[in-house]
Protein backbone atom coordinates (compact mmCIF):
# COMPACT_ATOMS: atom_id res chain seq x y z
CA UNK A 1 0.00 0.00 0.00
CA UNK A 2 1.37 3.46 -0.84
CA UNK A 3 1.89 5.86 2.06
CA UNK A 4 -1.69 7.11 1.91
CA UNK A 5 -2.94 8.07 5.34
CA UNK A 6 -6.32 6.50 5.89
CA UNK A 7 -8.84 8.14 8.17
CA UNK A 8 -11.02 6.50 10.77
CA UNK A 9 -13.90 4.82 8.96
CA UNK A 10 -11.87 3.96 5.85
CA UNK A 11 -12.78 0.53 4.44
CA UNK A 12 -9.99 -1.88 3.54
CA UNK A 13 -9.38 -5.48 2.57
CA UNK A 14 -6.59 -7.59 4.07
CA UNK A 15 -5.44 -10.77 2.27
CA UNK A 16 -5.73 -12.89 5.44
CA UNK A 17 -8.37 -11.12 7.58
CA UNK A 18 -10.74 -9.95 4.83
CA UNK A 19 -12.75 -6.75 4.88
CA UNK A 20 -12.40 -4.28 7.72
CA UNK A 21 -12.75 -0.69 8.87
CA UNK A 22 -10.04 1.57 10.30
CA UNK A 23 -11.04 2.28 13.89
CA UNK A 24 -7.87 3.96 15.19
CA UNK A 25 -4.80 5.60 13.72
CA UNK A 26 -1.40 5.30 15.37
CA UNK A 27 1.88 6.85 14.30
CA UNK A 28 3.08 3.61 12.70
CA UNK A 29 -0.02 1.44 12.38
CA UNK A 30 -3.77 1.29 11.90
CA UNK A 31 -6.15 -0.53 14.19
CA UNK A 32 -8.64 -2.19 11.91
CA UNK A 33 -11.84 -3.94 12.92
CA UNK A 34 -12.30 -7.04 10.80
CA UNK A 35 -15.68 -8.75 10.56
CA UNK A 36 -14.46 -12.25 11.45
CA UNK A 37 -11.13 -11.54 13.16
CA UNK A 38 -11.83 -8.63 15.50
CA UNK A 39 -9.55 -5.61 15.88
CA UNK A 40 -6.01 -6.10 14.58
CA UNK A 41 -3.07 -3.74 14.41
CA UNK A 42 -1.69 -3.48 10.86
CA UNK A 43 1.47 -1.52 10.09
CA UNK A 44 0.80 1.55 7.95
CA UNK A 45 3.44 0.53 5.43
CA UNK A 46 1.96 -2.97 4.93
CA UNK A 47 1.83 -3.56 1.17
CA UNK A 48 -0.97 -6.16 1.13
CA UNK A 49 -3.73 -3.85 2.37
CA UNK A 50 -6.21 -2.99 -0.38
CA UNK A 51 -8.12 0.29 -0.01
CA UNK A 52 -11.84 -0.09 -0.71
CA UNK A 53 -12.84 3.40 0.40
CA UNK A 54 -10.46 5.97 1.86
CA UNK A 55 -11.81 8.60 4.23
CA UNK A 56 -9.93 11.68 5.31
CA UNK A 57 -9.24 12.14 9.01
CA UNK A 58 -10.19 15.53 10.43
CA UNK A 59 -7.10 17.40 11.62
CA UNK A 60 -8.62 18.03 15.07
CA UNK A 61 -9.31 14.34 15.74
CA UNK A 62 -7.88 13.23 19.08
CA UNK A 63 -5.89 10.07 18.51
CA UNK A 64 -5.22 7.47 21.15
CA UNK A 65 -1.58 8.58 21.30
CA UNK A 66 -2.51 12.24 21.84
CA UNK A 67 -4.94 11.29 24.59
CA UNK A 68 -2.34 9.02 26.21
CA UNK A 69 0.34 11.75 26.16
CA UNK A 70 -2.11 14.25 27.65
CA UNK A 71 -3.13 11.81 30.39
CA UNK A 72 0.52 11.11 31.26
CA UNK A 73 1.17 14.87 31.55
CA UNK A 74 -1.84 15.30 33.85
CA UNK A 75 -0.86 12.35 36.04
CA UNK A 76 2.72 13.60 36.36
CA UNK A 77 1.53 17.06 37.26
CA UNK A 78 -1.11 16.19 39.84
CA UNK A 79 0.03 12.99 41.53
CA UNK A 80 2.53 11.94 44.15
CA UNK A 81 3.52 8.95 42.02
CA UNK A 82 7.25 8.83 41.46
CA UNK A 83 8.24 8.20 37.88
CA UNK A 84 11.11 6.05 36.73
CA UNK A 85 13.76 8.30 35.24
CA UNK A 86 16.61 6.65 33.33
CA UNK A 87 20.15 7.22 34.53
CA UNK A 88 22.66 8.21 31.85
CA UNK A 89 24.25 5.03 30.48
CA UNK A 90 27.78 6.17 31.27
CA UNK A 91 26.96 6.16 35.01
CA UNK A 92 25.35 2.71 35.24
CA UNK A 93 27.23 0.58 37.76
CA UNK A 94 29.32 3.55 38.88
CA UNK A 95 29.93 4.81 42.39
CA UNK A 96 30.41 8.13 44.07
CA UNK A 97 33.28 8.40 46.54
CA UNK A 98 33.28 11.14 49.18
CA UNK A 99 36.63 11.99 50.73
CA UNK A 100 36.38 13.89 54.02
CA UNK A 101 38.72 16.82 54.64
CA UNK A 102 39.64 15.23 57.97
CA UNK A 103 42.19 12.53 57.04
CA UNK A 104 41.37 10.55 60.21
CA UNK A 105 37.92 9.80 58.82
CA UNK A 106 37.17 7.09 56.30
CA UNK A 107 35.88 7.79 52.78
CA UNK A 108 32.28 6.96 51.92
CA UNK A 109 31.25 5.08 48.78
CA UNK A 110 27.70 5.38 47.44
CA UNK A 111 26.42 3.49 44.38
CA UNK A 112 25.58 6.11 41.76
CA UNK A 113 22.14 4.52 41.26
CA UNK A 114 21.33 5.17 44.95
CA UNK A 115 22.50 8.76 44.73
CA UNK A 116 20.58 9.29 41.47
CA UNK A 117 17.43 7.82 43.02
CA UNK A 118 17.69 10.31 45.90
CA UNK A 119 18.08 13.23 43.47
CA UNK A 120 14.99 12.10 41.53
CA UNK A 121 13.05 11.80 44.80
CA UNK A 122 14.02 15.39 45.71
CA UNK A 123 12.89 16.57 42.28
CA UNK A 124 9.57 14.74 42.51
CA UNK A 125 8.87 16.11 45.99
CA UNK A 126 9.67 19.66 44.90
CA UNK A 127 7.24 19.20 41.99
CA UNK A 128 4.52 17.99 44.38
CA UNK A 129 5.18 20.96 46.67
CA UNK A 130 4.85 23.27 43.66
CA UNK A 131 1.52 21.67 42.72
CA UNK A 132 0.20 22.01 46.25
CA UNK A 133 1.22 25.67 46.38
CA UNK A 134 -0.59 26.32 43.09
CA UNK A 135 -3.72 24.53 44.35
CA UNK A 136 -3.66 26.27 47.74
CA UNK A 137 -5.71 29.23 48.94
CA UNK A 138 -2.63 31.44 49.26
CA UNK A 139 -2.79 34.84 47.62
CA UNK A 140 -1.26 35.21 44.20
CA UNK A 141 1.56 37.27 45.70
CA UNK A 142 2.35 34.52 48.24
CA UNK A 143 2.28 31.89 45.48
CA UNK A 144 4.69 33.92 43.33
CA UNK A 145 7.08 34.34 46.30
CA UNK A 146 7.09 30.59 46.95
CA UNK A 147 7.46 29.81 43.22
CA UNK A 148 10.62 31.93 43.17
CA UNK A 149 12.10 29.75 45.92
CA UNK A 150 11.20 26.61 43.98
CA UNK A 151 12.84 28.01 40.83
CA UNK A 152 16.00 28.67 42.86
CA UNK A 153 15.89 25.11 44.23
CA UNK A 154 15.77 23.77 40.67
CA UNK A 155 18.66 26.09 39.77
CA UNK A 156 20.71 24.70 42.65
CA UNK A 157 20.07 21.17 41.43
CA UNK A 158 21.24 21.77 37.84
CA UNK A 159 24.67 20.46 38.86
CA UNK A 160 23.15 16.96 38.82
CA UNK A 161 21.81 17.23 35.24
CA UNK A 162 24.89 15.30 34.08
CA UNK A 163 23.33 12.17 35.62
CA UNK A 164 20.11 12.27 33.57
CA UNK A 165 19.83 10.30 30.34
CA UNK A 166 17.06 12.48 28.84
CA UNK A 167 17.30 16.26 28.63
CA UNK A 168 13.60 16.67 29.47
CA UNK A 169 14.22 15.10 32.91
CA UNK A 170 16.87 17.65 33.82
CA UNK A 171 16.49 20.57 36.23
CA UNK A 172 16.09 24.11 34.95
CA UNK A 173 16.57 27.17 37.08
CA UNK A 174 15.77 30.83 36.42
CA UNK A 175 17.68 31.01 33.11
CA UNK A 176 16.08 27.84 31.69
CA UNK A 177 12.55 28.57 32.91
CA UNK A 178 11.94 31.62 30.71
CA UNK A 179 9.70 30.44 27.86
Amino acid sequence: MAEAILGVGSRVKHPQFGKGVVVQIRSDAYEIGFIEHGVRQIMRDYEGLEIIEALETPSDLATYEKIEKSLVRVLRRFSDVQETVPLGQKWTGGKMILFPGDKTLKEKEVPIETFFHKIVMVRDRVRVMEQRINASTLTDEEKVDLEQYITRIYGSLTTFNVLFKNKEDQFTGEKGSKD
